[in-house]
């Protein structure tokens, strides 16, 4: 699994990387058991601040998608194939609400909106099926 992240984006480091975490698991590209890199090795080879690499796994831990353990590291806890727990749902929708408004917003149809949500879930699920 490569991570990349933009230092130059309006987007904080350490939301890209979790970020980028999540569409790995919601991909398949990382399945529960699976672990993360050192703390330090990730930061250094993305050129960031190890507390950046640290804020980013409590928010992934914190989310329910990571265990984080002094002799294992981070490791993967949740597999995108089971079902989600009760609160993900709101959650879930609070923050659509906000993407989706920012996109009406600019002005974006609705038409358009769709076809691009249906993109990106169909993305997810190619990856989810090749692997398995």
């Amino acid at each position: 699994m490569i991570l990349m992240v933009e230092p130059d984006d309006e987007v904080p480091l350490y939301q890209q990387l979790r970020d980028r975490v999540v569409e790995a698991i919601a991909g398949g590209e990382l399945r529960a058991g699976d672990s993360l890199p050192a703390t330090r090795a990730l930061a250094a080879d993305l050129g960031i601040n190890m507390h950046t690499v640290n804020k980013a796994y409590d928010l992934l831990r914190r989310e329910g998608l990571i265990r984080l353990g002094r002799r294992t590291g981070a490791v993967v806890v949740r597999d995108a194939s089971l079902p989600p727990d009760g609160s993900l749902a709101s959650q879930w929708e609070g923050r659509a609400r906000t993407l989706l408004a920012e996109a009406v917003a600019q002005g974006l149809s609705e038409a358009e909106i769709q076809r691009r949500c249906r993109a990106i879930l169909d993305g997810f699920r190619t990856s989810l099926e090749s692997r398995s």
